[in-house]
Order: C-alpha cells, then sequence, then structure tokens
C-alpha cells in the first residue's frame, strides 16, 4: 500500500520545487537592474540624500556646478568601479552640510549613463538606479 504512494509523493515534491524555483528566479530582485550595476549594491535614485539629488538634476541639465573639479575625470585608481580606459569616468561633489570642503560624498558617471554613489570617498560605491 505504501509503494503506490511514494510516485505521488515524489511527483508533489518536484512540483514544488519547481514552483519554488521558479519564483525564485523571476521574482523581481535583478530584473529591473541594468547590466552594467548587476552584482553591486544599488541604491533608487529618489533614496539618495537630498544633496545627491540636486548633484544629479545639475548633471542633467549641465551645471552649474558649485566645485571647479566637478565633471572632471575620475580615474577610478581604487578599482571599485569596472575597468574603462582613462576619461570613461567623471566626478561630481555631493555637498556635505558641515564640511568646510568637498567633503567625502561624491557622485561618479560613465560614458555610457552609468550613475555611481559613494559617501566614503571612493572606499565603495552604489548604482543608482534611476526611475
Amino acid at each position: 500500500m505504501v509503494h503506490r504512494f511514494v510516485p505521488r509523493v515524489v511527483g508533489a515534491l518536484l512540483v514544488c520545487l519547481a514552483v519554488f524555483v521558479a519564483g525564485c528566479s523571476s521574482g523581481g530582485g535583478d530584473r529591473d537592474v541594468p547590466d552594467w550595476a548587476r552584482g553591486m549594491a544599488t541604491v533608487r535614485d529618489d533614496r539618495l540624500p537630498a544633496e545627491a539629488r540636486e548633484t544629479l538634476r545639475l548633471i542633467d541639465h549641465g551645471g552649474p556646478f558649485p566645485y571647479p573639479k566637478d565633471g572632471t575625470v575620475f580615474g577610478n585608481y581604487e578599482r571599485e568601479l569596472p575597468e574603462r580606459k582613462r576619461g570613461y569616468y567623471h566626478e561630481y561633489t555631493v555637498r556635505t552640510p558641515g564640511e568646510r570642503d568637498r567633503g567625502a560624498r561624491r557622485i561618479v558617471t560613465g560614458s555610457h549613463d552609468e550613475v555611481y554613489y559613494t559617501d566614503d570617498h571612493y572606499a565603495s560605491f552604489k548604482a543608482v538606479l534611476r526611475q
């Protein structure tokens, strides 16, 4: 009597496993993440600090930028971003309230519309997901 239930139990377990695996692979996650940001920490642009959102607005409008170094080539010497030829990345200062100098926060853009945010002076980056 037990033997005739084994195929049904095994079949039911396989169906459950297939549903579980399909749910894990299609449930969002990386679905809305562009290829250039895959494998990185991400942040939606509306979750950035207000000062970073203002810097993005200035970038979108071509300035004017408050700091002379804004828009200069970012060398990626820390190698935290994908390796690209010199001139691919440009950096912009994100104002930090209370700081007398440029502070540690930056937005770095790539030539193919990539946007990265760092709040620790290039030690780590988050890919910014624009809406």
